[in-house]
């Protein structure tokens, strides 16, 4: 039965009454099976975990001039979560998050079961993602593959498996979660076979007006833990007087401590390999994940390579926080 939200109430049509899986609000079609797909391939695809906010309205929005029509996933992936992280705690928005995309034109919201992503089961499916071969650049820096060593062969295993079913030609991923952007973009480059022409597009960070980058989880931060949180995007804004990765990295940690947060890791690395940066002489990234109570934040900024021969640091144009920014 297709469900279609209009201003005089929820009417209902026989037209699908053979196919409950798919449902539309407004002018948007919400599908929970595969099989409904075909008909989107080719798309511009945004996946996402749910509990939508600005920063994923940009993603939507930069897929919409793509000209293409746009379908997000909304799915709140088990295989990237431990057993001592917050899966359950994790926020679910889901009547929020189709009113948000139908108003931003969305063509499909995609909100597959478990058991349409995962139909081996979720054990089994958990046992897949940890003999995944993965890229360099998600078991080789010891940032997130370190903190959370479940999480990036999650990552992998999901976006695979909805960049199968959805086939888009082109898909939208934020650069906040920088590690995983480049799993991603490391693993479609390895797989041409599977996803022929499929580009992935690089987001910028969208920040509140006093620079917390967006995310699901400020939700869960008191106000005085929300102030505290603000020593991320402070903490790399502070590095554009560095000349050193080190002295970078000193920076950030001593701004994060000073605030009374817990480090995971504070450091500046390639921009491509996620490894250790011992000059800014190449194009790198400051990458920070800490701790504020139970809430883990991540953020990060772009370095471009510097011109060694200059003597003065060129990064405080960097900083526009206030507007979307890497």
């Amino acid at each position: 039965m297709v469900i279609t939200a209009r201003s005089s109430g929820i009417h209902s049509s026989s037209r699908h009454e053979s196919d409950p899986a798919i449902h539309t609000l407004a002018a948007m079609i919400r599908i929970e099976c595969p099989e409904n797909l075909p008909p989107f391939a080719g798309c511009a695809f945004v996946p996402t975990m749910g509990a939508l906010h600005a920063g994923h309205a940009a993603l939507v929005k930069q897929a919409s001039e793509s000209g293409k029509p746009v379908v997000v996933s909304i799915f709140v992936n088990p295989t990237q979560f431990s057993p001592s992280e917050d899966l359950a705690r994790y926020p679910r928005t889901l009547d929020a998050d189709l009113a948000l995309l139908a108003s931003l034109g969305v063509a499909a919201a995609y909100c597959p079961t478990v058991a349409a992503l995962y139909p081996e089961g979720l054990e089994a499916s958990e046992k897949i993602a940890r003999e995944l071969q993965l890229p360099a650049v998600a078991t080789d820096p010891q940032l997130e593959d370190r903190c959370r060593p479940h999480h990036l062969a999650g990552v992998a295993l999901v976006v695979g498996r909805l960049f199968d079913q959805v086939r888009p030609s082109c898909a939208y991923f934020g650069e906040k979660d920088y590690q995983q952007l480049r799993l991603v973009e490391d693993l479609v480059a390895h797989s041409a076979d599977r996803f022929p022409a499929l580009r992935v597009i690089r987001c910028p960070t969208v920040r509140e007006s006093d620079g917390l980058a967006m995310s699901s989880r400020n939700r869960f931060l008191s106000a005085a833990d929300r102030a505290a949180a603000l020593s991320l995007s402070r903490g790399l804004q502070a590095t554009h007087m560095a000349f050193r990765p080190a002295d970078a990295e000193r920076m950030m940690q001593d701004e994060l401590t000073r605030h009374g947060l817990s480090i995971e890791y504070a450091v500046v690395r390639d921009a491509r390999t996620l490894l250790p940066a011992a000059t800014f002489d190449a194009p790198t990234r400051a990458l920070i994940a800490a701790r504020i109570g139970s809430v883990r934040l991540i953020d990060n900024v772009a370095f471009p390579a510097r011109d060694p021969t200059k003597s003065k640091c060129p990064f405080a144009a960097l900083f526009g926080f206030g507007t979307p920014s890497g």
